[in-house]
């Protein structure tokens, strides 16, 4: 097939490579050409807009930041609306609000162009493995064209619904994964408090009922202080700012996830951003000394 992709970053860098060795046609965008660098070596096409890409590919992946990102490289000047022909595909797998990815596919639909928005989860290195879960929005039909290049970058795939039901699956992924990561944090924390070895606790942990993959993956991270990016804490705290809009606009409780939110704040606060999500272990013991210290 001829394939786009545009926005090469940590992630999307490995999918693209994964398209690309499974034999298709590659077109790629970057706002940077350096992320190009690799992929275009291996035989992909250099292209200078969103548009250039679109007229040289069926079906174009988009894996950028925000929703003024998604809503640029798709609907913007030179987006790929100014280039796809009818009965193309674009597949938005950021991860955005449900309301702009239906504002997007409605856009979108106006020129004949069909949208799925289909969300991952499983990091980095599920890109780089190929095991992502991928959350699909979209129609069906639309899907079932894609499923081949969708099989070469997860293995979970689940069509949850209409436009943007998949960014509402990926939402509640979301408050599932970091209140959890929260909540080892917290546990962690209370192990080094107490004077006990943080190390035997994940270990004893992960043999009982409160193992999970978040423990396993960011535990360790919290255990051996490396607070190098896998996963950026602001992209989490950019979801998380998804989250809590979308629990107001619908009118939903989220006592929990307004709770991590506020830890999130204080975590970009404290000039983390850039830094690993397992860096909440880091403000727990900040805000643990002020309240020794009395400072604010």
């Amino acid at each position: 097939m001829r394939v786009g992709f545009i926005g090469l970053g940590a992630m999307g860098r490995q999918m693209a490579g994964h398209l690309l060795r499974g034999g298709h046609q590659l077109s790629v965008f970057a706002r940077r050409a350096e992320a190009a660098a690799p992929l275009v070596e291996a035989g992909a096409r250099a292209c200078t807009t969103p548009a250039e890409v679109a007229r040289n590919a069926d079906v174009v992946f988009t894996m950028v930041t925000s929703n003024a990102d998604v809503e640029q490289v798709t609907l913007g000047a030179d987006g790929i609306v100014q280039g796809a022909a009818a009965g193309s595909v674009v597949v938005d797998m950021s991860t955005i609000a449900p309301s702009t990815a239906r504002r997007i596919a409605q856009g979108l639909a106006a020129r004949g162009i069909d949208m799925l928005d289909a969300p991952v989860s499983g990091g980095t290195a599920g890109a780089a493995a190929a095991t992502l879960a991928i959350m699909v929005g979209g129609r069906r039909e639309v899907l079932e064209r894609v499923r081949p290049l969708f099989d070469l970058l997860g293995k979970t795939i689940v069509h949850i619904g209409d436009h943007g039901a998949g960014q509402v699956a990926k939402a509640c992924n979301q408050i599932i994964m970091v209140s959890v990561l929260e909540a080892a944090a917290e546990a962690l924390h209370l192990a080094n408090a107490a004077g006990v070895d943080a190390a035997k606790v994940r270990e004893a942990l992960l043999g009982g009922s409160a193992q999970s993959r978040v423990l396993d993956l960011f535990g360790a991270r919290m255990v051996a202080r490396d607070f190098r990016p896998g996963v950026e804490a602001r992209l989490h705290h950019k979801d998380f700012g998804l989250v809590l809009r979308e629990a107001a606009d619908l009118g939903v409780p989220l006592p929990i996830s307004a709770q991590v939110w506020q830890q999130l704040n204080a975590l970009m606060g404290r000039g983390m951003a850039h830094d690993d999500t397992a860096s909440l272990l880091r403000v727990l013991e900040a805000q643990s000394r002020s309240g020794e210290t009395g400072d604010s």
